[in-house]
């Protein structure tokens, strides 16, 4: 078994989170919440209210549970491929064909789920909770916010909504993260076929930051219909219940939104996916060449 991809896909996911964080607070909002007219208003409007800190509400649990979530899926996807090429080829350091990839990302991907859902909930209601974070003393607008920290917030799930709540949403995040990991390592393989030099095994860094990148935007670019359904379902607590699951949830969004609101957020995702994988797998090759 592989274990240094499960510690470099840890550090490599960490890290990444920083990156992408502000953008996906703007995305979260931008999917659950129709008030907004439009990318820059979203952010204006996070900004006038909430200052710098609403970018990054809730980041404390993601950055904890995304390595943790980040290491199973990258040790999964190395296992599983060392798994398929020993089966298919008789041996471990036999050349993976394309289909091996997109296996071991599917695997990877699917398997991630159990431990991020939870983590992706309680991010989700932090993010999309917009009351001012303090009650008005002595006055009768007493608006205090519902969850009050990540601990907080998954306690709140829990007592009111069972275990099972930290897991609302789980079915579509599945369905999001089984293809579009399949497609992020697919395409981050491809690129560094591409980029390799002759008569090297693999790229220059210049070549990892590219195939990173573009393995991230096509692999969100693939996610985010599936991802608009899943952060809905997840915000679906906050206030009266709107969904009944997921196909509800896609037959009442495009009922009342059209078929753009599965695209909601694209452009966002995509741009904040380049520097993010970027960074991640940067970062995972570089903890792999430190590592014995």
């Amino acid at each position: 078994m592989h274990f240094a991809d499960f510690a470099a896909g840890s550090i490599g996911g960490a890290l990444g989170v920083f990156v992408g964080y502000p953008l996906d607070t703007v995305k979260v909002r931008l999917q659950t919440q129709r008030h907004y007219k439009g990318l820059w208003h979203c952010v204006h409007s996070i900004y006038k209210t909430e200052r710098l800190s609403g970018f990054f509400k809730g980041v404390s649990m993601p950055v904890s549970t995304v390595s943790v979530s980040s290491s199973v899926a990258f040790g999964t996807y190395r296992n599983c491929l060392q798994c398929i090429q020993q089966c298919r080829y008789g041996s471990g350091d036999a050349r993976p064909a394309h289909l091996d990839f997109f296996l071991s990302g599917l695997a990877a991907g699917s398997a991630q789920v159990v431990v991020m859902s939870p983590a992706d909930v309680v991010k989700v209601r932090l993010q999309t909770q917009t009351q001012p974070e303090h009650a008005v003393q002595g006055s009768t607008a007493n608006m205090k916010v519902k969850y009050q920290g990540p601990l907080h917030c998954m306690a709140t799930i829990v007592r009111e909504e069972g275990i099972f709540g930290l897991y609302r949403g789980a079915h579509a995040m599945m369905l999001k993260d089984g293809p579009s990991f399949a497609t992020y390592f697919l395409t981050y393989n491809i690129f560094c076929e591409w980029l390799t030099p002759a008569g090297q095994k693999q790229p220059e860094w210049s070549g990892v930051l590219l195939a990173g990148g573009c393995a991230g935007t096509c692999a969100w670019g693939l996610a985010t219909p599936m991802d608009v359904i899943k952060a809905r379902l997840q915000a679906d607590g906050l206030g009266k219940r709107r969904y009944s699951g997921v196909v509800n949830c896609i037959t009442e969004s495009a009922r009342q939104e059209g078929a753009r609101v599965f695209f909601k957020g694209l452009g966002l995702n995509c741009a904040r996916a380049f520097p993010v994988n970027m960074v991640v797998f940067a970062t995972y090759e570089m903890v792999l060449k430190l590592i014995p």
